[in-house]
């Protein structure tokens, strides 16, 4: 069969763009069928917190269109609690929300991403060098970072208004704060609400006791139970803090926090990181400062958290550009200038101080004082298991019904089964 020069033209160029055409369409067919829906586990402690974390969420879907995240979130006594089952039952989510100070408990169930932060060329090093450490076992790096800090004091500056007392400022001793908690006790009002190990080990490193020996718990020792029952005798001794249980699946923490912002107590400690959460439920003008020097100075522990990939994802590639996204500039910068994250990069740590910190009483000298006095928070494998033992037995000492060094012994044997 003859064909012109111009009919040969003309099929070849109708091949070419048919198959181009084609190319397209099975390309196109293929994006849109197949999709990734990536699961995401975090908690939170307000919808403000979850509105946040879904607002980071879309920030992925944005850069990345052919990738969804599905979160799913729990509270913080709940998240800890289901992780293990979930771990159990091979159904973590794709991406794992993890705290520095739980994540060797999970080193194992957490994909290492050394390999391709090396791969990309990711920058590691423009992150705090604490939060790094703090989200790595043995030497392997589990999850990026978005925010770290220090534990500071929390206090409602109308309450010390109201009361005339001088509100706290660097340098100020258990003395100073044993003082105005008095002081601030009186009617239905406390000074203070009692938390758990977190806060317990901040007071007892700022009187200059230890937690661990060789690696290991070391809470039994005459140090750590002297400061623990110092801490303790705030309620039965000193009654400046109310007697409070966990209950409902509410740790000691939270409960204080929720007096707190419900403006029946004046002073709590907490992270930076629940300033989004207190700025959105209070009626009055928080402000920040370090936690109480004792016999060691003013310190604090520094921890904070981070997003890693779980072993059992079937999507690690997608997975690890959601993560990029996650704790990237703009992700940290918005995080930050909510009041969520005292930023883990070092470049966006600004946004906290230029909008997070707005309204809030000596905002900046409270966090550069207690960046100060930062030691960081080390803790075992099992640290999941003693922050559950402080729960249930911490109030057997709040209330006068076993000393604080009874108690401690207890944790310290039931942590080591």
């Amino acid at each position: 069969m003859h064909i012109s020069k111009m009919g040969v033209g003309a099929a070849v160029r109708v091949s070419v763009v048919a198959a181009s055409l084609l190319a397209g369409a099975s390309w196109i067919g293929q994006a849109v069928a197949d999709p990734v829906t990536l699961t995401w586990g975090m908690w939170v402690g307000s919808d403000a917190e979850k509105a946040a974390w879904q607002h980071v969420a879309d920030m992925v879907t944005a850069k990345y269109p052919d990738i969804k995240i599905e979160l799913q979130t729990a509270s913080w006594p709940d998240y800890w609690t289901k992780l293990p089952t979930l771990v159990a039952s091979n159904q973590l989510p794709d991406i794992v929300s993890l705290q520095s100070l739980r994540t060797p408990g999970f080193a194992s169930v957490m994909t290492p991403l050394d390999d391709m932060a090396k791969r990309d060329n990711f920058d590691v090093g423009a992150f705090d060098k604490s939060i790094i450490g703090g989200l790595s076992s043995d030497g392997h790096l589990l999850a990026l970072p978005y925010d770290f800090g220090p534990l500071l004091v929390y206090y409602n500056a109308d309450m010390f208004k109201k009361d005339n007392v001088p509100v706290p400022k660097e340098g100020w001793t258990e003395d100073d704060f044993k003082k105005a908690a008095k002081t601030l006790t009186h009617d239905q009002q406390y000074g203070f609400g009692i938390g758990g190990v977190d806060q317990v080990i901040s007071w007892i490193s700022s009187a200059g006791a230890t937690y661990l020996k060789d690696g290991n718990l070391d809470i039994t020792n005459d140090k750590f139970a002297a400061a623990f029952q110092d801490y303790v005798d705030l309620v039965g001794k000193d009654k400046v803090a109310p007697l409070q249980a966990a209950s409902g699946g509410a740790q000691l923490g939270d409960m204080a926090r929720g007096s707190f912002a419900a403006g029946n107590i004046a002073m709590v400690i907490d992270g930076p990181w629940q300033l989004i959460n207190l700025k959105s439920s209070v009626k009055f003008t928080i402000g920040l400062a370090p936690v109480p020097a004792g016999a060691a100075g003013s310190i604090t522990v520094t921890a904070g958290s981070g997003f890693g990939i779980s072993q059992t994802s079937q999507h690690k590639e997608e997975a690890w550009k959601a993560l990029q996204i996650l704790t990237g500039p703009d992700a940290e910068q918005y995080l930050a200038s909510q009041g969520r994250a005292f930023a883990a990069r070092i470049a966006d740590q600004q946004y906290w101080y230029k909008a997070a910190a707005v309204g809030v009483d000596n905002a900046e000298a409270g966090m550069n004082a207690a960046l100060k006095g930062t030691v960081p928070y080390i803790t075992t494998p099992n640290w999941n298991t003693v922050n559950n033992l402080f729960e249930q037995y911490e109030p057997l000492a709040l209330s006068g019904k076993q000393t604080g060094a009874e108690v401690l012994a207890t944790i310290n044997k039931l942590s080591a089964q």
